[in-house]
């Protein structure tokens, strides 16, 4: 129904779907996990097939980076692009910055760990190898988290501080793709003068980032919180995102409570981000509608089981499930569309809270997902709809 991306047909719950969700709740409360701390939502596009606190919103983790995508596809078009000025603020002898080292945007600064490891290539070609100021954030729209996006620039422009989380991306650049090696002295700060020559900026680089779809497809595969966040600010904070978010899924505001763009634990109010699993599966959904317009779907934004690793390495969930995935020490979660031949693509949120009990929840969130689909019969290969273009080209 045009308008209305949360809109299911009122109906009674499907009984074997109904019988499948009742056991894997009864299988949690034997291991001390109670059913009103579990949420569900199963439904194909337009009826809801079973529910557990499925209105009620929840801990939200990483699953917030869906309201976060939503927003931010409904800010800008997939193809955009984000341009990026490097600046150094301070003479340049020796292959030395004397001064500070600037990233400013004339609108958002938004850009990928592969945007990061670009940049560092670029400047290092230049000769350039080591900064003895300040690494300097400015953007237009500000930064609710500098550091998190300074932790990223300061890792990705120096190889010596890489683990996973920059390996996996590199892996996916071109072969032979040189590791950068710029090394930051200083502090990360925002809008601060970093030296006596800050008036006379030396230009180094206008870097223009990978398109908004790639940025969002990394940020998924990875969880980044930086980059998450980055976009959050850019769209004017958690509150933005979340009321964007709500409204074009068409679900209550109340199912949709933000305090920042990533999923994090709020440092300063020690508040989580907060979502029902019917908003998480409505947000989805519109990802899905919106980004058909542009002959895409859910699976070039999202990380799909079989093709990406990322957060999907080590889980056993159906192939060609398309995902998304949330951690916190006490919070697991799981929300995506499921191919299937019964009901066709089956949109489900799986919110488990409760001790810290993490991996058997992942464990148990992949049987469920395996079960149901040996009751409806899985799809092979994944149609259409949810099948990803590599965007690479």
């Amino acid at each position: 129904i045009a308008g209305m991306p949360g809109f299911v047909l009122p109906s009674p719950p499907d009984s074997v779907t109904a019988a499948t969700l009742t056991a894997y709740l009864q299988q949690l409360e034997t291991q001390g996990m109670m059913t009103n701390g579990q949420g569900l939502w199963f439904q194909t596009n337009t009826q809801s097939l079973a529910e557990n606190r499925g209105t009620q919103p929840l801990p939200a983790a990483s699953i917030t980076k869906i309201a976060t995508t939503l927003a931010a596809l409904n800010t800008w078009e997939p193809n955009r692009t984000f341009t990026i000025q490097i600046q150094a603020l301070g003479s340049i002898q020796n292959a030395v910055v004397q001064g500070a080292l600037l990233f400013s945007s004339p609108d958002a600064l938004v850009l990928t760990w592969q945007d990061a490891i670009a940049i560092g290539n670029q400047l290092n070609r230049q000769g350039i190898k080591r900064v003895e100021g300040n690494l300097v954030l400015h953007s237009p729209a500000g930064q609710s988290d500098a550091q998190m996006t300074g932790q990223l620039l300061q890792k990705a422009l120096n190889w010596a501080f890489w683990h996973n989380d920059f390996q996996s991306p590199h892996l996916k650049l071109s072969p032979g793709t040189p590791k950068p090696n710029l090394e930051i002295s200083g502090r990360i700060v925002t809008d601060a003068p970093a030296s006596s020559n800050a008036r006379f900026p030396t230009p180094l680089l206008d870097y223009r980032s990978v398109p908004l779809g790639q940025i969002l497809k990394e940020m998924n595969v990875y969880s980044s919180n930086e980059i998450a966040q980055m976009l959050a600010d850019a769209m004017g904070g958690g509150v933005a995102v979340s009321s964007k978010a709500a409204g074009a899924a068409g679900v209550p505001p109340a199912e949709v409570e933000l305090v920042n763009g990533s999923g994090l634990t709020d440092d300063k109010s020690d508040r989580n981000n907060q979502i029902s699993p019917r908003a998480a599966c409505a947000m989805l959904m519109a990802v899905q509608r919106h980004l058909q317009a542009y002959g895409l779907n859910v699976g070039d934004a999202f990380p799909v089981m079989g093709r990406d690793v990322g957060t999907l390495e080590d889980r056993q969930m159906p192939a060609g499930t398309v995902v998304k995935t949330g951690t916190l020490w006490n919070v697991s979660s799981l929300v995506g569309v499921l191919p299937t031949q019964q009901h066709g693509l089956v949109w489900f949120a799986i919110v488990n809270g409760g001790d810290d009990y993490v991996g058997s929840f992942r464990q148990q969130q992949d049987t469920l997902l395996q079960r149901l689909q040996a009751q409806w019969g899985g799809a092979f290969p994944a149609p259409a709809a949810i099948k990803p273009r590599d965007w690479r080209g």
